[in-house]
């Protein structure tokens, strides 16, 4: 059962709060000429047959406790892997990441890991690290704050984009794994460690990278819908892909989550950790249903 104040609002972040702030900002967004504010990626016209494709995000507050553990060498994997990620959901192929270091003060070898941890992903995808921004800003930071930010783009061509317009009832949604909580809900996640104590693989694992698995499957299958799962869950993040009129039946006992999740378990209830956390899926396909052999099949659309 859940413990009282357990919520991902009371630990000081409110995910209604961010939705109101899409909702607010979009009329000043559209109002430059872009389309579909709010998906993973933006996409703009490069010409009559290509769209560049752009996402930036950061680490979050996972950053504090990994820092504490000596592990910002993932928190390096963790952005280049989710701006990646955010642009796969497009059909985009990566071309460069941009990165952004700021802190109360600037300690080399912190920087160098998130950096060096960003560049592994990068070679792994053979996407460019192009170069960034260090900034040292006490002014803005207190002591010991660090924070790490990025952007990817990518390039499609206009008839290979994926953009959930021919997503049908029926189609099959598939389940990536994640290697555990990846980079999201971590103000929660503190608020646990707490309470008790958790130093298991899975707490600080860095996030997985899907890039071979949306082209093995966009081989061999009709791919209508793509997201990754971060902040929002399972369901908030499919609802960014699908097109009115369709939702996500979810079978929550398709698959096994990982061990961190039976620890926050303990202590959040299930419906806030459904609202929150992967669970143990960190990137999802839609397919039509005769495409699903071979894959983990998590759900249906409605």
């Amino acid at each position: 059962m859940g413990e009282p104040g357990k919520t991902y609002a009371e630990a000081g972040v409110s995910l209604t709060a961010a939705d109101a702030v899409v909702g607010r900002l979009r009329n000043a967004v559209e109002s430059t000429g872009t389309n579909g504010f709010g998906a993973f990626a933006g996409l703009y016209p490069l010409d009559d047959d290509r769209f560049l494709a752009a996402s930036t995000d950061g680490v979050g507050t996972k950053l504090i406790v990994a820092r504490e553990r000596g592990r910002l060498l993932d928190c390096g994997h963790d952005l280049a892997a989710h701006c990646i990620n955010d642009v796969l959901t497009t059909g985009a192929k990566p071309l460069f990441l941009l990165d952004y270091v700021a802190a109360n003060a600037i300690e080399l070898d912190e920087v160098a890991q998130l950096v060096e941890g960003a560049a592994e992903v990068c070679r792994e995808a053979r996407c460019a690290l192009l170069g960034g921004e260090t900034a040292e800003l006490p002014g803005i930071y207190r002591d010991n704050e660090l924070d790490f930010a990025g952007t990817c783009v990518g390039i499609v061509d206009r008839e290979a984009v994926i953009d959930g317009s021919q997503v049908k009832a029926g189609d099959a949604i598939l389940g990536f794994p994640s290697s555990g909580l990846h980079a999201n809900g971590f103000t929660l996640v503190r608020r646990v460690l707490e309470k008790e104590d958790y130093d298991g693989p899975d707490l600080l694992a860095p996030t997985r990278l899907y890039l071979e698995d949306v082209q093995e499957l966009r081989g061999r299958a009709d791919v209508r819908a793509l997201a990754n799962v971060t902040g929002g869950g399972i369901l908030g993040n499919l609802s960014r892909v699908l097109p009115e009129g369709r939702q996500a039946e979810i079978d929550w006992g398709a698959w096994e989550r990982p061990a961190v999740f039976d620890w926050l378990g303990r202590h959040v209830d299930e419906a806030e950790l459904r609202q929150v956390f992967n669970l143990g899926i960190g990137f999802c396909a839609v397919v039509p249903a005769a495409d699903a052999g071979g894959e983990l099949v998590i759900g249906e659309i409605q």
